[in-house]
């Protein structure tokens, strides 16, 4: 493709800078208004230097002011500023503000914990037009993207390739993902903080998880409240205290952690060095999901009910998409009689549904690798209640999507839960191969 070709393709996706609020002058022809424009996300920290890189190669290719270094600037500051102009451009009259707005989309490209960041965001705008959101896979697990169909391979950089991922953006269809709210309710500890602990300074799982300051009576008693918001899953046990160990690993030495496959092997070393393939040894059966926490769900006719969890459950997945630690299927596709038997339905990612899973160890999570393979299919449901026992422990490993944090228990008195319900929905772009599946219309 020759320079004015590309030139020409480019300006499906340009905005111009007045319309991001970079001075008032209109320069150039903006008769026409692009197809696609498009606000890039980059989080110049994931994927060792590659983001750096991807930055770079999109504000070659684009506006400069339209492409965002998360690592720099905050997706919420962005996005208001922006939705701020376009009003005050349109209540003037300006006929290219209102159909940006209406053709806007968003790239964001990092991990998990990144893309779940901007979805929280845009969903907490509460705009009146949200605009719906592709990933570029730039982390470890990269499941958001996966699910979506944009691959779970780190990107090339290169400008033809990013040219394509543009295209793809262009052409690809909306489809709606549920959101879920957890909240978590603990007594102030006698001594030290209650408050989720991060890796290893790590900051993005406290972005999505962060203390709830709104007036509550409860804390007239002591206790605390925190709140955050997951896409793709929220997990407990084992495999959230190796996600721990990995993400504190990478903050000790990043120099070790700048190309996918080596990240890869060294979180499966990981698993290794923190027993999660020789639980018997390593993980005491204290810390067994049915020991630590009583679990009850909500019932599709409205009534709680308590769920049974093996006790040899070492950890557990509440998913909403068809991808967990890297790529695989914990739910799978259960016979159609055995499904009809247990009150279950085909899982999409927009019937306000969660599918909770269990795993005993690793070796149980390698199953996923065979055809067929599967966890323990423990229920579906919209709402899922966690309290956990005195005294079973006194802390925790938690994870969502992506973002792990160990979390400290009150040993000796007061109750800890954590509850998890149905928190609207937001827009995702997926090309034809996406995984996904929403709900047939009707």
């Amino acid at each position: 493709m020759g320079d004015r070709d590309s030139d020409d393709v480019l300006k499906d996706f340009f905005v111009p800078d007045y319309i991001l609020g970079h001075g008032s002058e209109r320069v150039g022809d903006f008769s026409h208004a692009p197809a696609c424009p498009v606000i890039v996300f980059i989080n110049s920290k994931s994927g060792g230097q590659r983001g750096g890189d991807l930055i770079v190669t999109y504000r070659t290719l684009l506006n400069k002011n339209q492409v965002f270094d998360l690592g720099e600037i905050a997706p919420g500051e962005v996005l208001r500023e922006l939705y701020k102009n376009l009003e005050i451009l349109k209540q003037d009259g300006d006929p290219l503000a209102s159909e940006i707005q209406k053709r806007l989309k968003l790239i964001v490209a990092g991990g998990d914990g990144t893309a779940n960041w901007l979805l929280g965001v845009v969903s907490d705008l509460k705009l009146s037009e949200p605009p719906p959101v592709a990933t570029v896979p730039l982390g470890t697990g990269n499941n958001l993207p996966f699910s979506f169909g944009w691959g779970k391979k780190n990107p090339r950089i290169d400008r033809q390739s990013v040219m394509s991922f543009l295209n793809q953006v262009k052409t690809a269809i909306e489809m709606k993902i549920d959101g879920w709210h957890l909240v978590m309710r603990m007594r102030a500890l006698k001594e030290g903080s209650c408050d989720p602990i991060a890796p290893s300074g790590q900051t993005n799982s406290l972005n999505a998880f962060q203390q709830v300051f709104e007036p509550d009576p409860s804390y007239m008693d002591g206790f605390h409240k925190y709140g955050g918001r997951f896409w793709n899953y929220f997990s407990m046990g084992m495999d959230a205290q190796v996600s721990y160990a990995f993400h504190s690993d990478r903050k000790l030495h990043p120099e070790k952690f700048k190309n996918q496959l080596v990240n890869q092997s060294n979180y499966l070393k990981l698993g290794c060095t923190q027993g999660w393939f020789c639980t018997s040894c390593f993980h005491p059966s204290s810390r067994n999901i049915a020991q630590l926490a009583n679990v009850r769900i909500l019932r599709r006719q409205g009534q709680w009910e308590d769920l049974y969890v093996p006790r040899s459950i070492r950890s557990i997945v509440c998913l909403n998409l068809p991808s967990f630690s890297g790529g695989l299927d914990p739910w799978g596709t259960p016979d159609p009689k055995k499904s009809h038997e247990r009150d279950l339905t085909p899982p999409y990612v927009d019937d306000g549904l969660i599918e909770i899973v269990g795993f005993r160890d690793a070796w149980h999570g390698l199953i996923l690798l065979l055809p067929k393979g599967h966890g323990t299919r423990l229920a579906q449901t919209s709402r899922v209640h966690f309290e956990f026992k005195t005294r079973a422990a006194d802390h925790t490993y938690m994870r969502i999507d992506g973002e792990p944090w160990r979390q400290p228990l009150p040993f000796e008195d007061g109750s800890v839960t954590v509850e998890i319900s149905h928190a609207g929905q937001a827009k995702m772009l997926a090309p034809p191969s996406c995984r996904s599946k929403s709900l047939p219309i009707t």
